[in-house]
């Protein structure tokens, strides 16, 4: 075990409870020399408060420091979720509008992640170099909606907007109550109660062509999963009935989608053929249907009848425009 290995060793020991001098070097396996060199580099290289408690006879962390000065081990490296954690985070807070009534708030936040990426050395410079977060079909926000949106889901005010439904290009003025934000695929989406139509709506938020806040407060609403956009079924389009889709993927292709996760409530299996059986649950096919294309004749929708004549309609669409 080397020097970093029982760093890391002793603050996992040390912040599970107090250790005398000898529970530490069975622990580790070590000279009370070599225990004695390791906390003193822990003391003076890492600013480790560790302290001896002669009343107990042992090693323990001095915890009564202040939040902002509480001593953190320098990440050795951090798991895929973790790295994905901290630099879609350090994004985010970098996509931000530099005037937005959100930056004075965040940057001791984005100092603190700063200084959470930074080790001896590896900084948090290289860590972007050598890892990229890409970002593939982000639509442009207006950043002046996006911060009265944020304004009056804090403040629990209505908000009066014009907005234009893509699926059928109809321009519609709205009175909302914003309930939630939802940041999916790279996009922003509004989940609101519509008083316009008297029901739960989700709004794209790119998709607002005029916002105005009301004086008016927000009502609250309970959401059901059910109810929303990102219910029980696939992707971002809502529906009444949730059926349940029944995809075969080849072989080769099975060796990705195997490990993809589609839906929270997915099932998937191998076939004795070596095919990858994934069922998963949805309300409208639009999304679904456009993410079976993605995978061309690797992909084929076993059931039901009415999802595959959908992307049997959407292929012959397709070779029709390209044939002409």
């Amino acid at each position: 075990m080397n020097q970093i290995e029982r760093v890391y060793k002793i603050d996992r020991l040390l912040q599970a409870k107090p250790r005398s001098a000898i529970e530490l070097q069975d622990e580790l396996e070590v000279s009370p020399a070599t225990l004695k060199r390791d906390l003193e580099y822990m003391r003076s290289r890492l600013y480790a408060p560790i302290v001896f408690d002669r009343s107990i006879a042992a090693y323990k962390l001095d915890n009564s420091l202040p939040e902002s000065h509480r001593y953190a081990l320098p990440g050795m490296w951090f798991s895929a979720a973790e790295i994905h954690a901290l630099l879609a985070l350090q994004h985010l807070i970098h996509e931000l509008e530099p005037s937005g009534f959100m930056q004075p708030h965040i940057q001791p936040l984005a100092a603190r992640l700063e200084k959470l990426l930074d080790d001896q050395k590896t900084t948090s410079e290289t860590i972007r170099k050598r890892i990229h977060i890409i970002g593939l079909g982000k639509r442009i926000q207006n950043p002046t909606f996006f911060e009265k949106i944020g304004f009056s889901l804090i403040n629990r005010l209505r908000l009066k907007i014009r907005y234009r439904a893509r699926s059928t290009a109809e321009t519609t003025q709205r009175e909302i109550s914003p309930l939630r934000l939802i940041h999916y695929r790279e996009n922003w989406y509004l989940d609101a109660w519509c008083h316009t139509r008297n029901a739960v709506r989700n709004f794209s938020v790119d998709a607002i062509e005029q916002l105005e806040i009301l004086e008016i407060p927000a009502i609250h609403i309970e959401l059901d999963p059910a109810e929303t956009s990102f219910g029980k079924g696939y992707g971002i389009f809502s529906g009444k009935e949730i059926k349940t889709a029944k995809l075969r993927f080849s072989p080769i292709r099975a060796r990705w989608v195997a490990n993809e996760q589609w839906h929270p409530h997915q099932n998937g299996s191998f076939d004795e053929t070596g095919h990858f059986v994934l069922e998963l649950p949805y309300a409208d096919p639009r999304e679904l249907t456009m993410d079976i294309l993605k995978h061309g004749p690797d992909c084929e929708v076993i059931h039901p009848p009415e999802l595959r004549k959908h992307v049997f309609e959407q292929i012959k669409a397709m070779q029709k425009k390209y044939s002409g």
